[in-house]
C-alpha cells in the first residue's frame, strides 16, 4: 500500500511557500496511504475502526454501506493501467407501491498524461488514450451514468493567466464529445463531459461547460458553470465568466441529473436550485488543491445531499501540474510554476447522510456506486425539508437584498444606544 502513490509525479514543485501539511507526502499520500479511510483501517483495531467509520461515512438505511463485486475484466484493467477502483451500493427501504429504481453511477478522476510543455494536441489525445481503459472498465461494470472531472481534456492551466491555453477550447460537438459519444453508444451509457467550451455561435466566447451525452450517443444538452472563483491561483475569470444556462436538470434514460461545476459547491443556493428543479443525482466535477479546500471537501457535497434529498457525486483531479512559466498568487509569496497538489478523493454522498470512502489522493481512479433513487423521496418524507422550508420568506428577503436600497434586518439592543450617548 505504501508505495502505490509514488508514480503520480516524479518532481512536483511546491506551490510558493505553501505546504500540504505535516504527514502529507509530496506525492499526495498520507504517510504512504492513498486515503484517510485506508490509513485508519490499517492503523486502528477493527472494533475501533468500525465505530470511527460509522461516524465518518455514516450508515445507509441503518446498515454499513455495502461493497459491490466488479467483473474480473474491470479489476484486471485497474491493475494493468494503475488506477484505483472501488464500488459500493446505496440501498433504499423496500416500498409497497414502487419497485426499486437502481442505477449504477461512476466517477473518474485522473492526472494529466503528458507534461504541460508537450504539444497541445498530443496532451489532449494522450489524456483520451489514458481514460479509454478506465471508461472501458466502467462500461464492463455496467455503469449507466458516468461523470468525468472538470476540464478533463486539458491541464488546469487557468492559474497561469496565459491566453495560449485557450487553444484547448472546443465546441460542444468537438473532438472530446465525439470521442465520448462512441463510448456512450458502445456501453449504453450516459456520460457527463466537463470541457472548456468555445461558443462558435456567439463570438467564440469561452465557457466552463458540462456536456451531457445520452446513452445513444446524442447530445442531450449542456450546463455552464454558474460561479467563477477569484481566490488564490484560481484566475478563471481571465478565460470565462459566469454561465448563462440557469440550473437545468437533464432527464436521462436512468434518472434526472444535474451538474454543479466546481466552485458552485460553495454556494448553498446553487445546490438548492438543482433540487428545486427535481434533480435526483447532482455531479460536482472539480479541480481543487491542498490546504485551500481539503477541509471543506468531505463536508459540502455531503451536506448538499442531505438538505436537498438527492445523491451527489464529487470528482476532483489528481496530481501536480507544473507549467513552463512561473506565476504569482498576488499574495506577496514567491512565484511558482504549479497550482499545488490536486488531491483526488472523489466520493459519493446519499440523502440519508451516508457516503462512500473516497478514492485515492494520488492515483487515477474509478468509483462506482449502485443507487436506489427511491431513497430521495423517502428522505423527503422522513425529514420534510421541502414541506418545512419557508421559500416565500426567503424569496421576499432575496428580492429586497438585490436592490440598492436594501437595509439589513438588525435589531439593536437599546442599552447599546444609551451607552453610545
Amino acid at each position: 500500500m505504501a508505495d502505490l502513490c509514488n508514480k503520480v509525479e516524479e518532481n512536483p514543485m511546491e506551490n510558493g511557500d505553501e505546504k500540504e501539511g505535516e504527514g502529507v507526502s509530496r506525492d499526495g499520500s498520507l504517510h504512504g496511504f492513498e486515503s484517510l479511510h485506508r490509513l485508519l483501517s490499517a492503523s486502528l483495531k477493527p472494533e475501533i475502526f468500525k465505530e470511527v467509520s460509522r461516524l465518518l461515512v455514516g450508515l445507509n438505511c441503518g446498515r454499513v454501506l455495502e461493497t459491490v463485486a466488479l467483473p474480473e475484466s474491470a479489476v484486471t484493467h485497474s491493475s494493468k493501467y494503475d488506477f484505483d477502483v472501488q464500488a459500493f451500493c446505496f440501498h433504499a427501504d423496500k416500498e409497497l407501491l414502487r419497485q426499486p429504481r437502481v442505477v449504477r453511477v461512476g466517477l473518474i478522476q485522473n492526472s494529466i498524461a503528458l507534461p504541460t510543455t508537450a504539444p497541445f494536441l498530443d496532451q489532449k489525445r494522450a489524456i483520451m488514450q489514458k481514460l479509454k481503459p478506465v471508461i472501458d472498465a466502467a462500461g464492463a461494470s455496467g455503469v449507466n451514468i458516468l461523470c468525468l472531472q472538470e476540464a478533463w481534456m486539458m491541464p488546469f492551466a487557468f492559474c497561469t493567466r496565459e491566453k495560449r491555453w485557450c487553444e484547448f477550447a472546443e465546441p460542444i460537438d468537438g473532438e472530446s464529445t465525439q470521442f465520448l459519444q462512441d463510448l456512450a453508444r458502445k456501453y449504453n451509457m450516459v456520460i457527463v463531459s466537463p470541457i472548456l467550451e468555445r461558443d462558435v455561435n456567439h463570438g467564440e466566447t469561452l465557457w466552463n461547460t458540462a456536456v451531457v451525452i445520452g446513452n445513444h450517443g446524442n447530445i442531450i444538452g449542456k450546463h455552464r458553470k454558474n460561479h467563477i472563483p477569484r481566490v488564490g491561483d484560481f484566475n478563471e475569470s481571465t478565460y470565462y465568466m459566469e454561465g448563462n444556462t440557469g440550473h437545468p436538470v437533464f432527464e436521462t434514460a436512468y434518472g434526472k441529473i444535474a451538474i454543479n461545476i466546481c466552485y458552485g459547491r460553495h454556494h448553498p443556493l446553487n445546490w438548492l436550485a438543482f433540487g428545486l428543479n427535481g434533480a435526483e443525482i447532482v455531479f460536482n466535477p472539480s479541480a481543487t488543491v491542498g490546504e485551500l479546500s481539503e477541509p471543506m471537501w468531505p463536508i459540502e457535497a455531503r451536506n448538499a445531499a442531505i438538505v436537498n434529498s438527492y445523491y451527489v457525486g464529487s470528482i476532483n483531479r489528481v496530481g501536480t501540474e507544473v507549467f513552463p512559466n512561473p506565476f504569482t498568487s498576488g499574495d506577496g509569496k514567491p512565484q511558482h510554476a504549479d497550482f499545488g497538489h490536486f488531491y483526488g478523493s472523489s466520493y459519493f454522498s446519499a440523502p440519508d447522510a451516508s457516503c462512500t470512502p473516497s478514492l485515492s489522493r494520488c492515483r487515477d481512479g474509478l468509483l462506482i456506486s449502485d443507487m436506489d433513487l427511491n431513497l430521495c423521496r423517502q428522505l423527503k418524507d422522513k425529514w420534510g425539508f421541502r414541506m418545512t422550508a419557508r421559500y416565500d420568506m426567503y424569496a421576499e428577503l432575496l428580492s429586497k437584498y438585490v436592490k440598492a436600497e436594501f437595509e439589513p434586518q438588525v435589531i439593536i439592543d437599546p442599552l447599546l444606544q444609551k451607552k453610545a450617548l
